[in-house]
């Protein structure tokens, strides 16, 4: 296993993050897995051998159930692990059942930790952006838990780049913690993140933990052009995220991850994985998996190194066009630009 820091802070991260999302099964979760106790126990067990030290879930996950299970499986080893896990999303019917208010995410927060069987939350994510919410008293609450210990650091998903800004800028004037990393959607389809989340995070120091970096299954070589989802798979039973905005672009990404994955002898994930390892900025990447075999071939993704011909392959097909202002940028601004502003552009120079 390879662990990078986490953004600016100084913890250490292994380079995959195990996900939870299929444990428990409950509701619309049922989609893509349904793993009890003994499954979640066998898979952690392996990511914890492979040296995996972050676990990833949240309090909506299963309604809850996908927290029980890790807090389950993990007693006894919690001490060598970290665990994430997220608040934000509707969890009931009441008014307060959902967003980043102080009352919500305190006592969210404090059934997280029941549920995990844990005295502290190692990195609590706002899950989504609350914009009815003040940012000001969101991180006044972060700051509570950090402060009384239930939370060690903090970070936001899913957020803009200006709603990243506007709650770093707000952490600075108030001096409150501030978040350390972004848990992001990116893959080789979706490179939106490469605008600005990705730019903020290699300017302002956070890290990133990439989301869903198979496109739900989508770059695992198993989708193919043409061919019904195969069965079994999210998509067959109905699951309609990340949405998919461009069917040919998406199939002529599969297509070369496919042919580089055949003229190494590894699979197409483990070329987008390997791709993702190379970008700015990025710490972790979150994994799930129904079986071992599934895990085993993501860890091999570690020890991929793509030349420079691949990765030219991979960013002839995947490219996103420099809307405005960034193709104005790149006709005038590339002498006075930061390492933050190549994190976009530098795909886009020539040769």
């Amino acid at each position: 296993m390879h662990y990078r820091t986490l953004g600016r802070s100084g913890l250490k991260v292994s380079a995959i993050t195990m996900g939870t999302f299929t444990f428990g099964g409950s509701g619309p979760f049922g989609m893509v897995g349904k793993q009890g106790v003994p499954e979640a126990r066998k898979l952690v067990d392996l990511c914890i051998d492979h040296g995996v030290n972050l676990f990833d879930t949240a309090n909506m996950y299963s309604a809850g159930l996908s927290e029980e299970i890790l807090g389950e499986v993990l007693d006894g080893k919690r001490d060598d692990v970290l665990i994430t896990t997220k608040a934000r999303m509707r969890i009931g019917t009441g008014p307060n059942d959902e967003g980043t208010s102080r009352f919500h995410l305190i006592r969210e927060c404090e059934r997280s930790l029941k549920r995990l069987r844990t005295d502290h939350i190692d990195i609590y994510y706002m899950h989504e952006w609350d914009g009815t919410t003040p940012v000001e008293e969101t991180l006044s609450a972060l700051d509570t838990l950090v402060q009384q210990g239930k939370v060690r650091y903090t970070g936001c998903s899913n957020y803009s780049g200006w709603h990243v800004m506007k709650s770093l800028a707000a952490a600075d004037r108030l001096q409150l913690p501030r978040f350390v990393t972004q848990q992001i959607h990116y893959t080789l389809e979706a490179r939106e993140a490469e605008y600005e989340l990705l730019p903020i995070s290699v300017d302002q120091g956070l890290g990133v933990q990439v989301w869903s970096p198979l496109a739900a299954g989508l770059l695992t070589g198993k989708h193919r052009r043409g061919k019904p989802a195969p069965a079994g798979s999210r998509q067959a039973n109905g699951w309609t995220e990340p949405p998919i905005r461009d069917q040919e672009r998406l199939w002529t990404v599969v297509d070369t991850l496919v042919e580089i994955g055949d003229a190494r002898g590894v699979s197409a994930a483990q070329i987008a994985l390997a791709w993702l390892l190379t970008r700015p900025a990025i710490s972790t990447l979150v994994v799930g998996g129904r079986t071992e075999a599934q895990f085993k071939d993501n860890f091999a993704a570690l020890d991929l190194h793509l030349t420079a011909e691949e990765l030219a392959r991979l960013n002839s097909v995947s490219l996103p066009p420099l809307i405005y202002p960034y193709w104005h940028q790149g006709n005038f601004a590339t002498a006075r630009f930061t390492d933050a502003d190549w994190a976009l552009h530098r795909d886009h120079q020539p040769g």
